[in-house]
């Protein structure tokens, strides 16, 4: 059964028969007669054609959905038939929520792959309720975020705490201020990030903490160009220290000072399946190690 929903999901993807027999080293008539099976199989029709393309119908949707997740667990089952034997290897499914995925993750990869080169991550970097999606639907083994768990069958490990803070430019009229008040910081232009990120959700924390509902508000959907807008002076925003920690050093970022802030919020690790590999494991404790360094 396996092989009819691989290459169902080929065919899905690459929206050909020709492509996915390509993929698969096999004859377009063959390819034809697999989704043709797995048609029977389900009763209904699972792809349309087109002129040039095939896509997915309604039914098609939800097979492809649950044959992906199918295919992860039998990719899962014989990662860990295969670990009973073996030193920490083969491929780790690393998921991470953008300010962990771009400012901390590359670290502990690269000291995990020093210490275990069998090791073959593959890494997913997305807002927090993606993440929470694909390791719900086991396309992740691990998955890290910022921000609460909203899906009830995910298992959630806090491991890290993190510090939110005011960022503005050194030459923001506000930065030059050593008393800013909260009509001062309401009235200003915010750089956001977009829902269902968990830094929006801290930073929308932050504004209630502060008792100021900013109305200005430019939104991004990564740290990256909220940065070099504040950096422009372009406007203020709320960030981790983990994403700024060079800017600072650099004086091309500044914090601005409030008696409520440091905000402090959690980064977790979220795994669906009951069991570890060595490879996670090892990925597991030599992330814990990383964040506990000064």
């Amino acid at each position: 059964m396996d092989q009819y929903l691989t290459v169902f999901i080929t065919v899905a993807e690459k929206q050909s028969f020709s492509r996915a027999a390509e993929v698969h080293h096999m004859t377009q008539p063959a390819v034809s007669q697999y989704v043709r099976s797995l048609e029977e199989r389900m009763g209904t029709k699972l792809l349309e054609r087109s002129n040039k393309y095939v896509y997915l119908s309604k039914a098609g949707e939800i097979v492809y959905s649950y044959a992906k997740e199918i295919m992860s667990l039998y990719d899962n089952m014989r990662e860990q038939v295969n670990d009973l034997s073996q030193s920490p290897s083969g491929t780790l499914k690393i998921g991470a929520s953008y300010t962990f995925g771009e400012y901390v993750l590359p670290h502990i990869i690269s000291q995990t792959l020093h210490v275990y080169p069998d090791i073959k991550p593959s890494v997913t970097i997305d807002n927090t309720e993606e993440i929470m999606h694909l390791v719900e639907t086991r396309q992740l083994d691990i998955g890290i975020i910022e921000g609460h768990v909203t899906h009830q069958s995910i298992k959630k490990t806090i491991f890290a705490v993190d510090s939110m803070v005011i960022v503005a430019s050194p030459h923001h009229p506000l930065a030059q201020l050593s008393n800013v008040t909260t009509a001062q910081l309401e009235e200003q232009n915010w750089i956001v990030r977009e829902y269902g990120s968990g830094t929006r959700e801290a930073m929308d924390r932050v504004f209630k903490l502060l008792a100021i509902e900013p109305r200005k508000l430019l939104h991004y959907s990564s740290t990256q160009p909220i940065k070099a807008s504040v950096e422009a002076g372009l406007g203020l925003s709320v960030l981790s220290t983990w994403a700024i920690k060079k800017e600072l050093e650099h004086n091309e970022l500044t914090t601005i000072d409030s008696p409520k802030l440091p905000f402090q919020r959690s980064f977790a690790y979220l795994e669906h399946s009951s069991f570890r590999t060595k490879a996670l494991q090892a990925f597991i404790d030599i992330m814990k190690q990383h964040v506990d360094q000064p």
